[in-house]
């Protein structure tokens, strides 16, 4: 993980043992999605899915794991909440970017910050970069760090899982 306080991006990066393809397909359906988007302790339903520039992705997310429920609670939050993503750019299976709205936050104005997610073939695997805008503060940013670092370690589970035992 690498955070740029010039630009105030965040990067993330994981090699995967499987195609572009695999991945591709992970991140843009539903199925997919609910297999791994949320952080641990939490769950996603895709309620919408719309892939191309100018569609939405919005879906569910439900804290479920008594921690998360708790800290939820204990920072005014509610445990279920709609998120809506915008998708930029859609170039199949290299490039996928997606504004999400933050309007979640209590106290502070709903914004769209950007993700972009590059997928490159390397060596046996797949190289993926996720890179998002900084938050509008550094403990969002955090959150924001550490659940999609989740996100990306959950990825390689349902990778790994579909490989089957070596």
């Amino acid at each position: 993980m690498t955070v740029s306080p010039a630009a105030r991006t965040v990067r993330i990066e994981r090699t995967y043992a499987t195609t572009p393809e695999h991945v591709w397909r992970l991140w843009t359906t539903g199925a997919g999605i609910e297999s791994w988007w949320s952080p641990d302790g939490f769950t996603v339903k895709v309620g919408k899915l719309d892939l191309r520039p100018g569609g939405e992705l919005i879906y569910t997310m439900t804290a479920t794991a008594p921690e998360q429920v708790a800290f939820m609670e204990g920072a005014g939050l509610p445990l279920s909440t709609e998120s809506r993503k915008t998708f930029v750019e859609v170039d199949e299976p290299a490039r996928l970017s997606y504004t999400s709205l933050a309007d979640f936050i209590p106290g502070v104005e709903p914004y769209d910050f950007l993700t972009v997610v590059e997928i490159r073939p390397s060596g046996d695997g797949v190289h993926v970069v996720m890179t998002m805008d900084a938050m509008h503060d550094e403990e969002w940013t955090q959150r924001l760090t550490a659940g999609r670092g989740n996100e990306m370690d959950n990825l390689g589970r349902v990778i790994g899982a579909a490989a089957g035992p070596a």
